[in-house]
C-alpha cells in the first residue's frame, strides 16, 4: 500500500501564544482570525501588526498561514470583508477561509493571488458542489462535518481536478448542521449570531424538557452534572488514521481557536507523532493507539467520539469539560547540564505546583515524567514548597530532560483524582 507522505496537519491559533505553540510542536500550517469576519469573535484574534508578526514567524518556520473570513456578510459588510482579505494578503496570508459565495467571488476578483479555501460553514457534501467552488477559484474545500468515511472517499473519487480536501479530525463539534445555527441569535439577539462569529453557545447549557399539557418534566438521560440535551461530544479521530489517509484527505484540521497554548501544543504533538508513526510503519500504528488516546485525554475536552466519520449519528449529551492532567507551567528558558542529564528551567506558573508532584514535561520531541524536587522564586532565589499563583516565575531544578523555551509542564488534575 502506498502511503501519502504530504498530508498537512493544520492547527488553530486563537492568539500569538497558540500560534507559537502550533509551529513549535509540529503543525504544517495554522489558521487564525482577524478582529472581524471570522467565526470565533470571542478568540483573542490578530490585529494587522500581530498578523504581520504571525506571517513572519510562520513563513520563517517554512509553514503556511490561513486567515478565517467565513462569516455570512450582509450587504454593508461585504466591502469591508473584501478589504480585510486584501490587507491579509498584503501582510502575508497564504489563504482565506471563506463560506459566503458572494464573498468568494469578490475576493477572487479583488485579490486574485490569495488562495480561497471553502469553509466547512458552506457545508460541501458532494463532488458537484466541490467542483463548482473549484470553478469559482477555490484551491481547497473544507468538508462538511456530517460526512462519513465512505462518503468522503466517494466524493474524492468522483471529484476531477486537483482541488484539495480538508477535514476536521479533532475538537469541539456543533449540534447544528455545519455550524449554521440560529439558536444563539434567537435567544440573545442578532449581536450574538453564530453566523456572524459571535455564538453564545446556548446548546452547551443545562436544559430540561417539560410536557406541554401539565408542565411535568420528561425523564431524560443525565450524568452527575445534569442533562445536556444539545451539547455534542468532541471529535477525536486519532484512532482512525487508516481511514483518514485512505479517503483522500489532504489536510487534517484540529479545532480550537478558543483554547489555550497548552491544548494546541498537546493536540498538535500527538497528531504529528501519530502521523509520523503511521507513515513510517507503512500504514500501521497498532499498539500505540491507546497511548495517543490517553495523551488526548490530558487536554480539555468533552467526551470524545468519532462524530459522523465512523457512524451515522454522533452521540450527544456531553456535559462539562474534563481532562486527566492540567497545565501547570510554561518554560521561559532552561539550562541543560549534560553531565547530570537534567535541566534547570525558568517557569511561569499556570497552575498549582507542590514539591513531590508527579509532573510531565511536554516537548516537541516527547513527554518526560519527573517528580518535582526543588523550586525557587525568581525574584529572590528563595526555596519554596508550593505555589499556586498564576504568573509567578519560578526556577525548577533537576528536571531529567533537555528543556527549551516554549516547552510546557503539566501535572495531575486534582479535581480528576
Amino acid at each position: 500500500m502506498s502511503i501519502r507522505k504530504n498530508v498537512e496537519l493544520l492547527a488553530p491559533a486563537g492568539g500569538m501564544s497558540q500560534l507559537k505553540a502550533a509551529l513549535r510542536f509540529g503543525a504544517d500550517a495554522v489558521y487564525l482570525g482577524m478582529p472581524r469576519f471570522g467565526m470565533r469573535a470571542g478568540a483573542k484574534n490578530f490585529s494587522e501588526d500581530e498578523l504581520a508578526l504571525a506571517a513572519s514567524l510562520t513563513h520563517k518556520a517554512g509553514k503556511r498561514l490561513y486567515v478565517t473570513l467565513n462569516i455570512y456578510p450582509t450587504e454593508d459588510q461585504l466591502p469591508s470583508l473584501v478589504s480585510a482579505a486584501k490587507s491579509a494578503r498584503e501582510i502575508g496570508a497564504d489563504a482565506a477561509i471563506v463560506a459566503d459565495i458572494g464573498a468568494i467571488i469578490e475576493i477572487k476578483n479583488s485579490v486574485p493571488d490569495l488562495e480561497i479555501h471553502i469553509s466547512t460553514q458552506a457545508n460541501v457534501t458532494n463532488s458537484r458542489a466541490a467542483a463548482l467552488y473549484a470553478r469559482l477559484g477555490a484551491k481547497r474545500i473544507v468538508l462538511a462535518r456530517e460526512l462519513s468515511y465512505d462518503k468522503i472517499r466517494a466524493l474524492r473519487e468522483n471529484l476531477a481536478g486537483s482541488v484539495e480536501l480538508e477535514a476536521f479530525v479533532h475538537g469541539a463539534s456543533c449540534m447544528a448542521y455545519s455550524g449554521r445555527c440560529i439558536l444563539s441569535a434567537a435567544l440573545r439577539g442578532e449581536y450574538r449570531s453564530a453566523n456572524q462569529g459571535a455564538c453564545a453557545q446556548p446548546c452547551r447549557r443545562l436544559y430540561s424538557v417539560l410536557k406541554e399539557k401539565d408542565g411535568a418534566e420528561f425523564d431524560i438521560s443525565e450524568d452527575e452534572n445534569g442533562s445536556y440535551l444539545m451539547s455534542a461530544n468532541d471529535l477525536c479521530l486519532i484512532g482512525n488514521l487508516p481511514e483518514l489517509y485512505n479517503c483522500g484527505i489532504d489536510s487534517f484540521k484540529i479545532e480550537g481557536r478558543m483554547k489555550s497554548e497548552y491544548y494546541t501544543a498537546c493536540a498538535v504533538r500527538c497528531y504529528r507523532e501519530a502521523m509520523q508513526d503511521y507513515v513510517k510503519n507503512d500504514g500501521s500504528y497498532q499498539g500505540k493507539q491507546e497511548y495517543y488516546r490517553r495523551e488526548l485525554e490530558k487536554i480539555s475536552h468533552r467526551h470524545y467520539d468519532t462524530g459522523f466519520f465512523m457512524k451515522n449519528v454522533p452521540a450527544g449529551g456531553a456535559g462539562a469539560y474534563e481532562q486527566s492532567m492540567e497545565y501547570v507551567g510554561y518554560v521561559e528558558d532552561a539550562d541543560y547540564n549534560a553531565a547530570f542529564g537534567a535541566s534547570s528551567a525558568l517557569v511561569t506558573v499556570k497552575g498549582k505546583l507542590t514539591l513531590g508532584d508527579r509532573l510531565e514535561a511536554v516537548t516537541p520531541d516527547g513527554v518526560y515524567p519527573f517528580t518535582l524536587s526543588r523550586m525557587r522564586r525568581e525574584i529572590d532565589g528563595k526555596t519554596i514548597d508550593s505555589c499556586g499563583q498564576n504568573g509567578v516565575r519560578l526556577r525548577l531544578d533537576d528536571i531529567p530532560a533537555r528543556l527549551s523555551s516554549g516547552d510546557m509542564l503539566r501535572g495531575p488534575n486534582r479535581n480528576h483524582l
